[in-house]
């Protein structure tokens, strides 16, 4: 079985002890570090901007996977870019249009970061289609984006397997969203090869065993 890529979200680690946070799921064997960053308007929740991902970024060495769930994701590529995210996600609904989405896209790559694309739970699969030879990772929404510990939605998983149809052997199709060692397996099944998760791993007292049965090393 190939290696899953395992990203847990500082979504629901201690904020106060941030650093120990990142450093204790890297030695536990992460592999990123998901950055959820909200508006309060694209999504109805306000969490972390680019001072945070700044002052993460001088703590710690691991690879940046920072998801934007906010409006006008082209103002503030940039500012991202600079504060050390490695990867920088941005939804297709906080665009306008193709042509919107495009430009985006090519704002993320021409900074130099790898560029994802995410879907919210209502958006079929096919509308990431057109986009699959320009980035890097794909990243499906198993719940609505805005808040951690909600339930897993198994219909959303079914798009997992339409976007490994279509896409480049080395696209990267992550899933966020109600995951732990049941759904995790459910999402592998179907091709994803990334998966992030926050209160599964953050909400347990051993971050080792719940990274590794998300790595598939523990299934039997």
């Amino acid at each position: 079985m190939s290696e899953i890529i395992i990203s847990p979200s500082i979504l629901s680690a201690d904020f106060m002890n941030l650093e120990q946070e990142i450093n204790d799921v890297k030695e536990a064997g992460a592999d990123w570090i998901h950055i959820d960053v909200m508006d309060g308007h694209f999504v109805p929740n306000i969490t972390i901007g680019v001072p945070v991902v700044k002052s993460i970024r001088k703590k710690t060495d691991m690879f940046l996977d920072t998801h934007l769930m906010i409006e006008n994701p082209e103002k503030y590529i940039e500012s991202f870019a600079k504060s050390g995210s490695d990867l920088i996600t941005f939804h297709l609904e906080a665009c306008r249009d193709e042509k919107h989405a495009k430009e985006v896209i090519q704002l993320i790559k021409s900074s130099g970061k790898k560029c994802g694309i995410s879907i919210k739970p209502a958006t079929e699969a096919i509308r990431t289609f057109r986009y699959l030879d320009d980035v890097d990772l794909v990243l499906i929404m198993t719940v609505e984006p805005g808040f951690g510990g909600q339930e897993f939605m198994h219909e959303c998983a079914m798009k997992i397997p339409q976007i490994v149809e279509k896409a480049k052997k080395e696209l990267i199709i992550q899933v966020d969203g109600g995951i732990n060692n049941i759904t995790a397996k459910i999402c592998t099944s179907l091709g994803a090869n990334s998966l992030v998760a926050g209160s599964y791993v953050y909400g347990s007292d051993d971050y080792r065993k719940r990274i590794d049965e998300l790595k598939n090393r523990t299934w039997k």
